[in-house]
């Protein structure tokens, strides 16, 4: 078809063959583990007939999952986007992690009622370095095709542009559900925020996608990519979403500025800890979205724990032992284990438990000085936030309140409590998760 883009020539850095391949499973097999967690696929039958295809010809499929390095640190919701990857890597099937370099300076709309604000090209790059040396932490770096999109949207033109955007419509664009709100709301939108989900689909082209990975929220920029493959004559790549990952509280979506997420770098027993904290409910998601373990396999563990052959705490451990295992390895995973059981299971004290700065004059009480014993007073909601053990001022006064709070082993039911001394060690337990708190 006239207009076609080329592909471009793969770099032998990105993409590295191994001779020792391993040949494909049953497609049965696959679709156990390719299915496991996913919130839609379009269409399911087409992946089997394309996985039956790469059984035939050993061509494995290409896998796509885009990121927008616009932070530099990645939570457990992220990865789950990148074990999907995973999982067709060990399928055997060439996955491309695709970091969105360019499309970081328009900013993806989705779930936004307002414009991003645009990030520099310093931000973009340091954030796109800090991602690809957390991504490794799931993915075979040998295996892995390490793309940028600026590769060829860097390199458009107007002429191009135009062409692009001509498949789609302006009242295609405002059936988007961010888009239709705001402008229902009267609310701007900005014009460069309706190429994203245009240059997200001229990706797919470029990298002849078989298999497109995102979140349920991602459905307008997916389709989208099958519309423009379509347009260039390709075949429709597979949308696969997988389902918006609930935070520590179970509730709202896992994100830092809710506190409620466990970034991939947090000590082993930080993280191991915070998992320990989730429902009983909740961690059954976890089980599919952040390991491997195929759906069969966890639907077995649940079928135990409801006819009483294996305690729900057992189970939560070996979570949170595989979660923290795939970030820090099986000796870290093993101790923060130990060190969790000793705390809470056998009432001693952790060895390993993070440690805290934090300067008194930010959480210094009314009063400098309490007569006639002359100790200092600290503002426990005011610790409890800079610890990151509370989200905000009115959690930490409730969770006191409620006698969730222990200082060196002992509940405090006050906002205030006394130290003797500048510097002081203190041990700060909230529920299940604790700290050390360096004052000074």
């Amino acid at each position: 078809m006239s207009g076609m883009p080329s592909t471009n020539p793969l770099h032998a850095m990105d993409l590295i063959l191994k001779d020792d391949m391993p040949k494909f499973p049953p497609v049965a097999e696959q679709m156990d583990l390719l299915e496991k967690g996913a919130a839609e696929i379009i269409r399911v039958s087409d992946l089997r007939e394309r996985l039956e295809d790469s059984l035939k010809t050993g061509r494995p499929l290409r896998v796509k999952a885009g990121f927008d390095p616009t932070a530099p640190d990645l939570h457990l919701g992220h990865t789950v986007l990148m074990r999907k990857l995973r999982h067709f890597q060990q399928l055997g099937h060439q996955v491309i992690f695709l970091i969105g370099d360019f499309t970081s300076l328009i900013g993806d709309p989705t779930g936004r009622n307002v414009t991003r604000k645009p990030l520099t090209r310093e931000q973009i790059d340091e954030n796109a370095e800090t991602y690809k040396a957390q991504v490794f932490k799931i993915l075979d770096q040998q295996a892995t095709e390490v793309r940028y999109n600026s590769e060829w949207l860097g390199k458009l033109g107007y002429e191009q542009t135009i062409r692009l955007t001509a498949q789609f419509t302006v009242s295609q664009m405002l059936e988007r559900d961010e888009f239709h709100k705001r402008f229902q709301a009267e609310q701007p939108i900005s014009l460069h925020e309706l190429l994203y989900p245009v240059m997200q689909g001229y990706d797919s082209v470029m990298l002849e996608c078989d298999v497109e990975l995102g979140g349920t929220d991602q459905r307008f920029n997916l389709m989208c990519g099958r519309e423009l493959q379509r347009h260039y004559g390709q075949k429709p790549q597979i949308i696969l979403m997988t389902p918006i990952l609930e935070g520590l509280d179970g509730v709202q979506k896992m994100s830092k500025s809710l506190n409620n997420a466990i970034g991939i770098n947090e000590p082993p027993a930080e993280m191991y800890g915070k998992l320990m904290s989730i429902s009983d409910d909740l961690m059954w998601k976890y089980w599919v979205l952040l390991t491997d373990l195929k759906q069969s396999e966890i639907d077995a563990l649940k079928a135990d724990v409801l006819a009483g052959k294996l305690h729900p705490m057992e189970t939560k451990k070996r979570l949170a032992r595989t979660i923290t295992a795939d970030f820090h390895g099986e000796a870290a995973a093993a101790s923060a284990d130990e060190n969790w059981a000793r705390m809470f299971q056998q009432k001693g004290e952790s060895e390993d438990l993070e440690e805290v700065s934090v300067a008194y004059e930010d959480v210094v009480g009314p009063s400098v000085r309490k007569t006639p014993e002359e100790l200092l007073e600290i503002r426990l909601p005011k610790l409890l936030v800079q610890m990151g053990l509370a989200g905000s001022g009115a959690e930490a006064n409730r969770k006191i309140i409620e006698g969730a709070v222990r200082i060196n082993g002992s509940v405090i039911c006050s906002p205030l409590f006394l130290i003797e001394k500048l510097p002081t060690r203190v041990r700060v337990r909230l529920g299940k998760r604790a700290k050390v708190a360096l004052i000074a």
